[in-house]
Order: structure tokens, then C-alpha cells, then sequence
């Protein structure tokens, strides 16, 4: 083995046969250091970490002034053998200082836009290296853990942590130097896609993700947002809430998938109750992203469009829209200054926004009702234009119609509250809304005669909850069971529309408390609707309590007591 020569001697030589003479000495030496491990080798390895620190500071230095991979590579074809021998050795790695100069040189091998094969695999090598330097369990590394009483494990992710500190440093000097081993990070985020199923990695991914947006762009690759998206979905990769966003904000595979999730959870693990879905819908981000990013909520409101497109009846996801909506819209008036919501709803009718907007709660309680049937009465225009012209145009302006209704759905609950105390020739503006808000699809026929057994099924709670003898005989209940029945191909409302009307009157009807519960009780249970009831009460108890619904004195009292006769049902 080759000896090192003296300073002196090192600086009188020609700078490319001494470099290259010096490699092949720390090559030697990492050889010989990765082939036994023993107290002398140990011993060696320790004595020489101060020189090949100098060493390893002199390759930084070259490969920063070096304009590619491929040169730096043909000067010094040792290179990558000696650094790789060199990450597999733990006596190296361990000390703070080695690594950091081990991972610079590494990572300034990086080629962000490889034009050969030599940096094709060159950055390759790379992601194998920083992935493996987490993961790899060799014969010295077993030994330096047990000599040093560490488990292994505990380690590797201690290795992983620091290396993800220095970058995570790096990364976030970026803002104030840039320097050419900044650039290389940010602009080789491919290299970090191997550490993107790790939990540890999460600190430098974030650093990278909160870079200014010019960064973003023009650094970090599809490949890097690709690996993020799915370490996600499959590993659950927390980020920071900026970060997160940021991340929603350049990959869109991310935010559907984040959004999908959304819809997922709820319309499959029957979570839909209003309390949990409001905690759901806040704990995932997304109306502060909405709120602070416009962009992100017109791609959010297309995936619903599509949704609801394919299932329009979902009340689940109709549930999500709402929520969603109703979030954004309250982190939307915390923002200064004011944002026009004009961008938020672009594709929206202009006549109808302000109005489906406004919370029920900011306007006279006495102009709710005129509201609701200018409303209506504006609906049936642009559903008569839609149905009469047939035009792709007047389609789309009907379904934005009423996926805006959708999205605003305050009105169609307080339509459905102030029905209960509505006179019956007040009844036909608000029983139509609440047709097409279910039924959109429908042609003028099917809704007029879905407008019928609506009224019908008004008539028949208006009859119930005004009744004077009681108990009340069986066959009066019947005609409603029948309507809360599925019965494909007939003209029928939705079952929920009917069982929100059924709720509603239970609850602000004039009727002793234990009557209307006998009667809501008799009904959900003869027409299997128990849990729909539930859900229906706790909807109810959460817009009192936010104060976007009006209430008589006891209606806390009626919504409580209901829900125990739903809950103490067999």
C-alpha cells in the first residue's frame, strides 16, 4: 500500500497525477478498512479520519468547479468506488463532520438533466446510496452497534436523522446563499425520492416544499412529487401544514388523492355523522389550503363535480361538498384583505351567488321566506331553459346551478325548517326547491310529478303534527312509511327528503314532546331509517348550535330527547 507523501511534496506535483495518486491511497485504505474488522483496523481508520476529512474537502472543492458529472467522472474513474466504500464503513460515517463533507461530494455528483449514460447511473448510484445508508445492516456496522452497546436499528435511524438535519440546513440556506451544492440539492430532488417512504425524512422534504414557489418550480421534479403522493397514501408521510400544502400546490395526483381519501372515509366507514365530519374535513387541511390558494379550490370543486356527477343522490358525498364548502368559506373571512368569491365560484351563475352565500343567520328572520322563493323561482327559470333548449350550454348552467344549491345547502335545510310552520298555499315554492336539490336530473314530467308526491307527503305531515287524537291510528302512518320506501322506476321523492321533512316536523312542530316522538319513533322503525333519522337530528342539533338555523326556547330540549328515542331503539 502506497503511503501518503508530505504536504510539500503533494504541492509540488501536477495537480491531476497528485489527485489521482491520493485517490488510489484512500482507496487502498478504504479496501483495506472494509475487508477486517479489527481493533487494528479501527485504530487506522481513527488515526487517518482528520487527512481524509482535508481529502475529502479537496474532492468538494473539485467537483464544485468541475462543469459535469461526466468530467469529473473521466478525471477520477476511482471516484465512485472510493465514496461508496466509504458509506459502507460506520467508523467513517459516524462522525459528524465526515459525513456531512461524504454526503456534500455525494450529492454534487448529482446531475439534474443526465445527457449520458455515466450520469444516468451515476444518479442512480446516488439514490441507492442515501437509501441504503438507512437501511443497510453489513458485518462493521453490527460490530461498531455492539461494540458502542447501540442496537442496530436505533442507528440507522440516528444516521438518517442526521443525515436529514444537514440536508433540512442546507436546504433552508438556500435562501440566502447559492452556493453551487444548494442548487444541486434543491435542483436534485430526485435524489431524495428513496426517502420518501421514510417517516425520518419528513423534516428535509418539508424544507424542500416551503422553498419560494420560483424554487419549486424550476427544481423539483414529477418524479419527487410522485414519490411524495404515494408515501403518503401507502406509508402516511406526515408533513407540516405549509408543507403540505405546498405539496398540493405543484402536484395534483396529491391533491386528489387527499381529496379522494376525504370522500373515501367518509362514504365508507360511515362516518358521515356531522360532528365527525366537520372534525374529518378540518384535521385534513383543506379549507385552509382552499382558503389560502384559490387554485386548489377550483380543483377541489371539479373532483366533487365529477363525484356527484356519477352519484348525484349520495347524501354522503353531498355531506363532504357542504362541509367543505362551509369551512373554506369561514377560513375565507378570516383572511385580510377580503378575497372576491366571484374566483372561488367562476363557473357559478352570477345572479345566484350572493345569494346562496349568504348565511340564512345574517339576514331578517321575516325575509327568510322571500328569499327562499326568489330562489326558487330563479332555479325553475334556468331548469325550464335547460329542459326546453336541450343545449349543452343550458346543461351546464343548470348542473353549476345546482351544485352551487349543493354546496350551499343552508337554504335547502331552511327551507325544509320553515315548511313546518308554512301555510299551504306558502308550501309549492319550497317543496320545488327541495325537488330539484334531490332530483336535478329530472326532465320538467318526472319533477312535476315527483312535485306531487312531494306535496303529498307535506300533506301528510302536516295532517300528523295537527292532529288533536292520539294515540295516532296506524293506517294514518302508513302513506308516509310507504313514501320512505325505495321503489326504483316509480315517480317517488328521494326517501331523504321525506325523512328530513319527517325530522324537521318532529322537532319544531306545536305537538307535545312524547307525541311527536311516537310518531318519529313508529315510522323510522316500520320504514328502516333509524340510522338516517339519527344523522338527520344530529345535523339539526350541530346548525343550532352554530346559530345558522332559527330555534324556539325548548328546541335543544326536542332535539336531545328525540335523539335518546332513535338511539333507544332496538
Amino acid at each position: 500500500m502506497t503511503e501518503l507523501q508530505p504536504l510539500s511534496q503533494l504541492q509540488e506535483t501536477d495537480e491531476l497525477s497528485l489527485n489521482v495518486q491520493e485517490m488510489q491511497f484512500w482507496l487502498d485504505k478504504a479496501v483495506a478498512w472494509g475487508q477486517a474488522d479489527s481493533p487494528d483496523t479501527r485504530k487506522d481508520t481513527c488515526r487517518h479520519l482528520s487527512r481524509l476529512r482535508n481529502f475529502l474537502q479537496q474532492i468538494l472543492t473539485q467537483i464544485n468547479n468541475t462543469s459535469s458529472t461526466a468530467e469529473i467522472m473521466k478525471k477520477f474513474p476511482l471516484l465512485g468506488q472510493f465514496l461508496g466504500r466509504l458509506c459502507w464503513n460506520p467508523y467513517v460515517t459516524v462522525g459528524e463532520t465526515s459525513r456531512q463533507l461524504l454526503f456534500q461530494c455525494i450529492l454534487g455528483l448529482y446531475t439534474e438533466h443526465p445527457s449520458n449514460a455515466v450520469e444516468k447511473k451515476a444518479n442512480q448510484w446516488i439514490q441507492k446510496v442515501l437509501c441504503q445508508l438507512a437501511t443497510e445492516d453489513d458485518v462493521a456496522v453490527q460490530a461498531l452497534t455492539k461494540h458502542m452497546g447501540v442496537p442496530a436499528k436505533e442507528y440507522h435511524v440516528k444516521v438518517l436523522q442526521k443525515m436529514v438535519m444537514w440536508l433540512k440546513e442546507n436546504v433552508e440556506n438556500n435562501h440566502s446563499s447559492q452556493s453551487e451544492v444548494n442548487q444541486s440539492i434543491l435542483s436534485g430532488s430526485e435524489v431524495f425520492v428513496p426517502l420518501a417512504t421514510f417517516p425520518e425524512a419528513s423534516p428535509v422534504i418539508g424544507a424542500l416544499l416551503q422553498q419560494p414557489m420560483t424554487s419549486i418550480s424550476d427544481s423539483l421534479n414529477e418524479d419527487f412529487f410522485d414519490a411524495l403522493s404515494s408515501s403518503q397514501s401507502r406509508y402516511g408521510l406526515q408533513l407540516e401544514k405549509q408543507a403540505l400544502v405546498s405539496l398540493w400546490c405543484h402536484s395534483l395526483p396529491s391533491l386528489e388523492e387527499a381529496v379522494l381519501s376525504l370522500l373515501k372515509s367518509v362514504t365508507c366507514s360511515g362516518s358521515a355523522a356531522p360532528q365527525n365530519l366537520e372534525h374529518q374535513v378540518t384535521k385534513s387541511f383543506l379549507p385552509e389550503a382552499c382558503a389560502q390558494h384559490c387554485s386548489i379550490f377550483l380543483v377541489v370543486s371539479d373532483i366533487f363535480r365529477s363525484v356527484l356527477k356519477q352519484n348525484e343522490t349520495s347524501q354522503p358525498v353531498r355531506s363532504v361538498v357542504q362541509t367543505v364548502t362551509r369551512c373554506v368559506l369561514r377560513e375565507l373571512s378570516l383572511l385580510q384583505p377580503q378575497t372576491s368569491l366571484k374566483d372561488f365560484f367562476p363557473q357559478s351563475p352570477s345572479s345566484l351567488l350572493v345569494p346562496l352565500l349568504t348565511m340564512p343567520s345574517e339576514m331578517p328572520q321575516e325575509a327568510l321566506n322571500n328569499h327562499l322563493k326568489w330562489l326558487s323561482s330563479s332555479l325553475q327559470r334556468l331548469a325550464e331553459d335547460g329542459d326546453e333548449g336541450c343545449s349543452t350550454r343550458g346543461r351546464h348552467h343548470l348542473f353549476e346551478a345546482w351544485f352551487l344549491l349543493v354546496q350551499c345547502a343552508h337554504w335547502v335545510q331552511m327551507a325544509v325548517q320553515l315548511l313546518v310552520t308554512s301555510k299551504p298555499e306558502d308550501r309549492d315554492p319550497l317543496l320545488w326547491l327541495l325537488t330539484f336539490y334531490h332530483h336535478p336530473t329530472n326532465k320538467w314530467h318526472q319533477r312535476a310529478l315527483q312535485l306531487v308526491r312531494v306535496r303529498e307527503a307535506w300533506d301528510h305531515l302536516h295532517t300528523l303534527f295537527s292532529a288533536s287524537v292520539f294515540p295516532v291510528p296506524a293506517a294514518h302512518l302508513q302513506p308516509l312509511i310507504t313514501l320512505l320506501s325505495v321503489k326504483p322506476q316509480q315517480p317517488s321523492p328521494a326517501p331523504s327528503l321525506t325523512l328530513d321533512l319527517l325530522v324537521h316536523f318532529a322537532v319544531f312542530c306545536r305537538l307535545k314532546l312524547n307525541v311527536s316522538a311516537s310518531i318519529l319513533q313508529t315510522v323510522v322503525d316500520l320504514s328502516g331509517l333509524r340510522d338516517g333519522a339519527a344523522c338527520v337530528l344530529s345535523s339539526l342539533h350541530l346548525r343550532v348550535q352554530e346559530g345558522s338555523c332559527f330555534k324556539s326556547g325548548d328546541v335543544h330540549l326536542r332535539i336531545r330527547e328525540l335523539q335518546k328515542t332513535i338511539t333507544q331503539m332496538n
